[in-house]
C-alpha cells in the first residue's frame, strides 16, 4: 500500500541556475537537441549542467513505451534525425567532455531500435573528441542481437541498460521490457565484446523488498555487470506510480557496501543517483580495476 509519507530533508535539491547552467540549457536548445536530464526531469540536473556535463537523448523525445516511473513523453514517434549524431557530437566538443553519455527514448517503430543512430553518435563523438570517453544507455531493443551488435561494434566506452526494479515489479513498472531479456542483453553484451564493461542500475522505493534488491545484485554480478547505480523513485506526476518507500541515505551506504562485496568495480548508491550521476567517476573506477 503506498503511503503518503513526506518527503525527507535529504532529497531536498539545492539549485543551481548559474551561466554554466544557462550556457548549457542555451546549447542544446540551439542546436534542437534532447537531454534526459530535463525529459526525466532528473534531480540533478542543476548540480551537473553547472559542471557542464549532460546526457544526451537522441532519437527523438517521444517513447514508444510508456513505463509507469517515467517522466519521458510517450507515443508515435514522428521523426528520425539522421544530422542529430553530429549535433550532439558538435555539443560535445563545445562542452569539452571527457565522458560523454548518450541514451534515448524506446524507439520500437524502427526496424532496429535506433542502433544505428547509436553508432553513428560514437562515432561522430569519437571523430571530433578521440580522447574523450563515450557511455551509451540502451533500451533492450526487444531482444535483437543484431541491433546490440551494431552498437557494440561501434566500440562504447561502456554499455549501460537499467533493469530498473527488482524482477516481481518488473511488468507493473516497466513497459514492455522484460527483467530476464535486460539480464540476457547484458550478459550477452559481455559475449560480443568482452572489453566494453557493462552497467545496470536499479530505483527503490516502488514496492520492492531488501532480500529482492540483494537477489537482483547476485543478478546482474552473474551476468557479468561491473558497475551499478542505485537511487531513490520519485514520482515525476500524480498519473505515475506513488513512492512506498524513502530509504535513508545509511541504506544507500549499506547497499553500497553489499555490491562492494559482491565484486562490483564500482557502486554508486545514494536518494539522488541516477543512473548517469557521476559517470566519469564510476568508468574511471571501472577502469582502475581491469576488465
Amino acid at each position: 500500500m503506498a503511503t503518503k509519507e513526506r518527503k525527507p530533508d535529504w532529497l531536498k535539491i539545492k539549485l543551481a541556475t548559474g551561466d554554466h547552467y544557462k550556457e548549457l540549457k542555451q546549447l542544446m536548445r540551439g542546436k534542437t537537441l534532447h537531454t534526459v536530464c530535463e525529459e526525466a526531469k532528473c534531480p540533478n540536473i542543476h548540480e551537473c549542467w553547472a559542471n557542464r556535463t549532460a546526457t544526451f537523448m537522441i532519437l527523438g523525445d517521444v517513447c514508444t513505451r510508456a513505463c509507469r516511473f517515467c517522466a519521458v513523453k510517450s507515443g508515435l514517434p514522428t521523426e528520425l534525425d539522421l544530422q542529430e549524431p553530429e549535433r550532439v557530437a558538435e555539443a560535445a566538443e563545445q562542452m569539452g567532455l571527457r565522458h560523454c553519455v548518450v541514451t534515448s527514448v524506446a524507439r520500437d517503430d524502427l526496424a532496429d531500435g535506433g542502433a544505428s543512430i547509436f553508432a553513428a553518435t560514437i562515432e561522430a563523438v569519437r571523430r571530433r573528441m578521440p580522447l574523450c570517453g563515450v557511455e551509451v544507455l540502451i533500451p533492450d531493443f526487444l531482444g535483437s542481437e543484431s541491433s546490440l551488435r551494431t552498437v557494440l561494434d561501434a566500440k562504447p566506452n561502456i554499455l549501460n541498460h537499467n533493469v530498473e526494479t527488482v524482477e516481481r515489479l518488473s511488468d507493473r513498472v516497466r513497459a514492455k521490457a522484460k527483467y530476464r531479456r535486460s539480464l540476457e542483453l547484458l550478459r550477452r553484451s559481455l559475449q560480443i565484446a568482452p572489453t566494453i564493461p557493462t552497467k545496470s542500475s536499479i530505483m527503490l522505493g516502488v514496492g520492492e523488498e531488501w532480500d529482492e534488491i540483494l537477489r537482483t545484485m547476485d543478478d546482474l554480478r552473474e551476468a557479468g555487470v561491473a558497475i551499478m547505480t542505485i537511487g531513490q523513485y520519485l514520482q515525476p506526476s500524480p498519473q505515475h506510480l506513488e513512492v512506498e518507500r524513502y530509504y535513508t541515505p545509511d541504506q544507500f551506504a549499506e547497499l553500497k557496501a553489499e555490491g562492494m562485496k559482491r565484486g562490483f568495480r564500482h557502486v554508486e548508491s545514494g536518494p539522488l543517483v541516477r543512473s548517469s550521476y557521476h559517470a566519469h567517476e564510476q568508468s574511471a573506477g571501472a577502469a582502475q580495476t581491469g576488465q
